[in-house]
């Protein structure tokens, strides 16, 4: 029979691990996002920028996709089905725009505005361990970063 103690740390466990399922498929979606932004964009700097952005991106579902492991389950491997139609539907915005690399900036800022959300609501859940607060949190000081930097551009 397990203990109280038990039982709450196995609700943890499986709390942090939903937590990080989720927080990983969007950071696969990102990933994706600032790759093929980097192959549609024009400006050489702006390139430069998806590409580095999308290496961070690569970094945060490495870190998360480890943390998943050691609290003893298999990540995800993959971004969602959404945004993949939403990728799908910025080509063809950006096809029939004047300037292309404006829509993609644009869309840019929201999908970091979304992640900024995603990730403060999962900070706000009280059963999170300490080590995936922690990731989470400095990951999300990266994002806002990221937002601020692109808002810029």
């Amino acid at each position: 029979m397990r203990t109280t103690l038990e039982r709450a740390r196995q609700k943890t466990n499986k709390n942090n691990i939903d937590v990080l399922q989720a927080i990983i498929e969007k950071n696969y979606d990102a990933r994706k996002g600032y790759r093929k932004a980097m192959m549609d964009i024009q400006d050489p700097e702006l390139k430069s920028f998806m590409q580095q952005q999308a290496l961070v991106r690569s970094s945060f579902t490495t870190t998360i996709d480890q943390e998943i492991r050691n609290l003893g389950e298999t990540p995800i491997e993959n971004g969602s089905v959404t945004a993949t139609l939403h990728r799908t539907w910025i080509d063809i915005k950006s096809r029939i725009a004047d300037n292309a690399d404006d829509i993609i900036i644009e869309e840019i800022i929201r999908g970091e505005k979304a992640k900024v959300k995603e990730y403060k609501g999962a900070l706000k859940n009280n059963l999170l361990a300490p080590e995936t607060h922690n990731l989470l949190q400095s990951q999300l000081k990266s994002i806002k970063n990221t937002l601020k930097e692109v808002k810029q551009l």
